[in-house]
């Protein structure tokens, strides 16, 4: 499907935390021609400004994260053995026998996952730590240094996102957060005039610390923000809350924030009056970008508008195109007539 080539194109790209500059030249060549600036911060962050056509016009603030988990290499042993440490969240067992990329700065490497406890590779039942796994490159270490694996070297899970279903769910690695990227990406070519300054921002090092989020809301000290991003789906469970097709996702509450609600009342009235579906997400986990805007300088009223994935932080999550499609929607439609500003 050619209207989401820019989709799949994201979420295939090399873009684990601290390394986002393929997944920042993407955005770039999609929306320079649809930003009145667009730059990069000190801190890898991307910045895309559009003017307001109003003399008083309210700061926004809207950010996705570029960044995706991923691995390092944390040392190469004699036989050529990878030992490697996680870049963000990413559990051991999800990453047993998986293929990935070390990235270097001569070539990409590629290799697989393993265990040199050999009876994990037979079962899941049993602890795997980090500790325990290395990767097979099939190569000596002599020869991985050679074509420029050292320590350091980032690793992403390799590349794999396609359509599936009927054709209406996107399934692949880095979903968290490309699909945010892809929000904003269209929201910008979307958006002409406004009566709110608007800084769309493509964070980078979220998964690790919420970083980037943190150096580009204090430069932009923006009166309102909204985060971009998605949420763990739980719609195979008894106890699903939140389901695949459903609609957007309205984070009220997560581990570490509650979501302003002013905004989030502006967002619940938009939906209804637009008849776009809307899950509230309540979470005892996880957190996101918004989190380090909302306690930016004086503070940031923010809310967290989002997209349900399954699998999170595995090598193969899936989400559905018509979430997408309806979180488009209704963040266009609160750009165009957001709240006053307001507190709690």
């Amino acid at each position: 499907m050619k209207k989401y080539d820019t989709l799949l194109r994201l979420i295939n790209a090399f873009g684990v935390s601290g390394k986002e500059i393929e997944v920042r030249n993407i955005i770039t060549k999609e929306i320079e021609k649809h930003a009145s600036k667009l730059y990069t911060d000190k801190m890898g962050n991307l910045i895309a400004y559009k003017k307001s056509k109003s003399k008083s016009p309210i700061k926004i603030m809207i950010a996705a994260h570029m960044d995706e988990v991923g691995l390092i290499i944390k040392n190469i042993e004699k036989d050529g053995k990878i030992r490697i440490s996680t870049v963000g969240d990413l559990d051991p067992v999800v990453l047993l026998n998986e293929k990935v990329i070390i990235k270097t700065r001569k070539e990409d490497i590629k290799g697989i996952i393993s265990t040199e406890n050999i009876s994990c590779s037979h079962s899941t039942e049993k602890n795997i730590e980090m500790r325990d796994m290395f990767i097979d490159a099939g190569l000596s270490k002599k020869e991985l240094e050679s074509k420029g694996a050292h320590i350091g070297s980032f690793i992403s899970l390799e590349p794999n996102a396609e359509i599936i279903g009927n054709n209406n769910i996107i399934a692949g690695k880095a979903l968290d957060d490309r699909i945010g990227c892809f929000i904003l990406i269209e929201a910008i070519k979307n958006l002409k005039n406004t009566n709110s300054e608007l800084f769309f921002v493509f964070t980078v090092q979220e998964e690790v610390g919420l970083y980037g989020a943190r150096t580009s809301s204090y430069s932009i000290d923006p009166d309102i923000a909204i985060a971009v991003d998605v949420t763990d789906c739980d719609d195979m469970t008894h106890n699903s809350s939140k389901a695949l097709g459903k609609g957007p996702t309205l984070t009220i509450k997560d581990e570490e924030m509650i979501s302003n609600p002013c905004i989030d009342d502006k967002i619940i009235e938009i939906a209804k009056k637009k008849k776009i579906p809307l899950q509230p997400d309540v979470s005892d986990s996880g957190t996101t970008d918004a989190i380090n805007i909302s306690i930016s300088k004086g503070a940031v009223p923010s809310a967290v508008l989002g997209v349900p994935v399954r699998s999170l932080h595995t090598t193969v999550s899936l989400a559905h195109l018509d979430d997408i499609e309806n979180a488009i929607k209704l963040l266009i439609e609160f750009l165009k007539d957001p709240p006053n500003v307001c507190a709690t």
